[in-house]
């Protein structure tokens, strides 16, 4: 049996450290990285209607970003054109957390990708917004979230829509950096967005409407609580916990 290419492709990007130049944890001493295998399953589920979606993990050469090095952001343009090697030029969502999330908004310049999805990123106020023109961005984080900011998150939106991005910040109240508190919510509004994003399932309306804002909409108007954007979850996940 000939297996096709994918039409399209999910890439996801677990966290790491500010610093660090050995190679991840292996196997379950990773922790960063099991913090998103429920991710993937979700994802997987959430695309299954379209066999030809791909969802694939990013693997990192080095722990850290290091600075100037930037070294997730090249493990993902790496597994990006390897992807377009095999495939052509597919619509691709990078799906981040924390340091994943950074890497992920830095690669967004990338001919293959058209959105992107942070989880509690990592976005630091010198950061570049425009690679991120003609993008749709939704970044999610925790109201308590004590190792990245959330207002940080929300000056990015700005930026970025500011630069030509589609963008919306999801505040997600009582929850953590981790997505350990509130984990149900977190899974189902993050199956919802990739699976809209990608066309298969419709993206929340709420979030519709912030992609619209103009470029110079105020950060209240782009930023919405986690209350007001819950719909039906294309993964089948329990959201209301």
């Amino acid at each position: 049996m000939v297996q096709r290419p994918p039409s399209a492709a999910v890439l996801i990007l677990h966290g790491g450290y500010e610093t660090g130049l050995a190679p991840p944890a292996p196997g379950p001493m990773n922790l960063a990285g099991l913090r998103m295998l429920p991710f993937v399953r979700g994802v997987s589920r959430a695309v299954r209607g379209d066999l030809t979606v791909q969802v694939r993990r990013v693997r990192y050469t080095h722990r850290g970003w290091n600075g100037s090095r930037r070294d997730p952001l090249h493990d993902v343009v790496r597994a990006l054109d390897r992807l377009r090697r095999e495939a052509g030029d597919i619509p691709v969502v990078l799906l981040g957390h924390s340091m994943g999330a950074r890497a992920a908004l830095h690669a967004a310049g990338h001919p293959l990708v058209r959105s992107v999805v942070g989880l509690a990123p990592w976005c630091p106020p010198g950061d570049p917004v425009t690679q991120l023109a003609g993008c749709e961005v939704v970044l999610l984080h925790s109201t308590r979230d004590r190792v990245t900011s959330p207002l940080a998150s929300q000056s990015f939106t700005v930026r970025a829509r500011r630069a030509g991005a589609r963008t919306c910040l999801v505040t997600v109240p009582g929850s953590d950096h981790a997505m350990l508190r509130r984990a149900p919510a977190w899974h189902h509004l993050t199956n919802t967005l990739v699976a809209g994003l990608l066309g298969l399932a419709p993206v929340p309306d709420r979030i519709a409407a912030s992609f619209e804002l103009p470029r110079g909409a105020p950060a209240a108007e782009g930023t919405l609580p986690l209350a007001g954007v819950h719909t039906r979850d294309p993964a089948g996940e329990d959201a209301r916990r």
